[in-house]
């Protein structure tokens, strides 16, 4: 298959021809919308999976299916993209959920004509954060990377206030204070990185401002800059708290998309921005977002279980989950930084079937408090297997993907940190907590009142939740193929930030070498 096809502009055009399809739908066939959306996601999911046929992953350390074009020349800012194995596996993970969450949000808004167009909307608002999704994993000029970081928060912003909770305006407002305060930050590094490059018509291009010998006391300042505005959207303890708001007030797929998706832009960013832009930097700051991203781990950890709403715990064991990743990126070792790029992937698809899950219940009972829900196994038995592998996977249980990452990330920062690693493994021991003490007060024990007609999941939420099931069972048995993809970047990663390599008892090499 030619690699001269622009595959990741056509991953791009795709899903917004979809969202522009959908908005103009003549008023007589928008009955017919959720079909042209599914279909739609569909077709993207097809062509990611072509384009995977498209990319070396012998050489995935590298940026393949490169695509770069002047867009203002005058101001040094090029339409370029580009994947290495992260970037592709992030973009395979996003075209995954996408249709999955048009397939969770079939009957959200209810089934009458009014209801229709309502959810028409929706799901035009969701390809376009698919387009902006995709451009984002794939961007290799810095200032197209801002613009999209910065617009993505437009789609959520209207996804949670017009279509979420009761207090949906105040979680939406909050969501895009904290996102649009980090993006003004991150502005002024950008701005400040571009001055010490070589300019030109292609001054933006992120290939050329790597290795710029800077200023010691600047390049600490820029790096801030950077690193703040991935804090947030990633989220770190302490700039978090918008996330349980918003994921208690937006619809289930709109918190899928937001945690499993959106907020690995932060992590993203951390690992192929800052790390390589700001090498001296990064490994200055190093041992403060360490710490950080430990007691990331703990603080979302118990404050998960302290939670009545089931919305708001999922979202603090996301808070908890990030700061395993950060503390992988941040530990410099090859081990870690796998484990870590194969963490925001598994995370995706944990977190995501958890949301929906948690969807699912709501819509049939209406209320996310967990006092509201008890012997739900005996009633519904799918929802509730589905609800425990989906739990089991975000406590990382083996034999379910999130263990190979979190192993990989424990191992590795061992490795250079034992300190922080032996700490951050507390959060695994919470993780079982909080997951089987919501599984036993939602599902076990004597049916609620009230409960005893509830319907088991559908055939179209199987669909839904199905496909995350099964891929989360082989990427915990077969993770090999998925460790070839993040294992090159990992090494040249450590290149570009100049730390040696500290072998780990067990690499990112050898957990592969086990599939075979």
């Amino acid at each position: 298959m030619s690699s001269s096809f622009p595959w990741l502009t056509a991953l791009v055009v795709l899903p917004l021809l979809g969202a522009v399809t959908l908005w103009v739908l003549p008023a007589g066939v928008r009955s017919r919308a959720r079909g042209v959306a599914l279909g739609f996601a569909l077709a993207e999911l097809a062509l990611a999976v072509a384009a995977l046929s498209a990319f070396d992953t012998s050489a995935a350390g590298t940026h393949q299916l490169a695509e770069t074009h002047e867009w203002i020349p005058q101001l040094g800012v090029s339409y370029a993209v580009a994947v290495d194995g992260v970037g592709l596996a992030l973009v395979l993970m996003s075209v995954l959920l996408v249709p999955l969450v048009i397939l969770a949000a079939w009957r959200e808004q209810g089934s009458d004509d009014a209801a229709s167009d309502k959810l028409r909307r929706y799901l035009a608002l969701v390809l376009l954060l698919e387009v902006f999704i995709v451009l984002v994993f794939a961007a290799r000029d810095l200032f197209l990377f801002y613009v999209v970081f910065e617009a993505m928060l437009i789609p959520v912003y209207f996804m949670i206030g017009a279509y979420g909770g009761a207090q949906r305006r105040y979680a939406a407002v909050k969501f895009l204070l904290f996102g649009l305060a980090g993006g003004l930050v991150m502005l002024v590094a950008v701005i400040g990185l571009y001055l010490q490059g070589p300019g030109g018509s292609q001054g933006f291009l992120i290939d050329t401002l790597v290795g710029l010998p800077l200023d010691p006391t600047l390049e600490k300042w820029l790096f801030v800059g950077f690193f703040v505005a991935f804090a947030v959207k990633a989220p770190m303890f302490p700039v978090h708290t918008w996330l349980p708001d918003a994921a208690e007030q937006a619809p289930a797929g709109t918190s899928t998309l937001l945690v499993g998706v959106l907020d690995k832009v932060g992590t993203f960013g951390m690992l192929t921005l800052c790390l390589p832009l700001f090498p001296a930097a990064s490994r200055w700051a190093a041992p403060v977002v360490i710490v950080l991203a430990v007691v990331s781990i703990l603080y979302g950890a118990l404050l998960a279980l302290g939670q009545k709403d089931m919305f708001r715990l999922v979202a603090y064991t996301s808070v908890s989950h990030f700061g395993f990743i950060v503390l992988g990126i941040f530990a410099f070792t090859s081990t870690s930084i796998a484990g870590s790029s194969f963490y925001m992937v598994n995370h995706g698809f944990s977190t995501g079937a958890l949301f929906l899950l948690v969807g699912f219940l709501v819509a049939r009972r209406g209320s996310a408090q967990i006092a509201d829900f008890g012997g739900l196994q005996k009633v519904v038995p799918v929802l509730a297997g589905t609800f425990l592998v989906a739990g089991l996977s975000a406590l990382s249980l083996p034999g379910l993907s999130t263990f190979v990452s979190e192993f990989l990330v424990l191992v590795g920062t061992f490795a250079r940190h034992p300190a922080a690693s032996i700490v951050a493994s507390l959060g695994v021991v919470l993780a079982a907590i909080y997951v089987l003490w919501l599984y036993q007060r939602v599902f076990t024990g004597p049916v609620r009142p009230g409960l005893e007609g509830t319907s088991d999941l559908a055939w179209r939420e199987r669909w839904a939740v199905g496909p995350l099931i099964a891929v989360m069972l082989v990427l915990g048995f077969v993770p090999g193929p998925a460790l070839t993809l993040v294992r090159e970047p990992a090494h040249h990663t450590l290149e570009q930030v100049g730390v040696d390599d500290v072998p780990a008892v067990v690499s990112a090499t050898s957990v592969e070498g086990t599939d075979e």
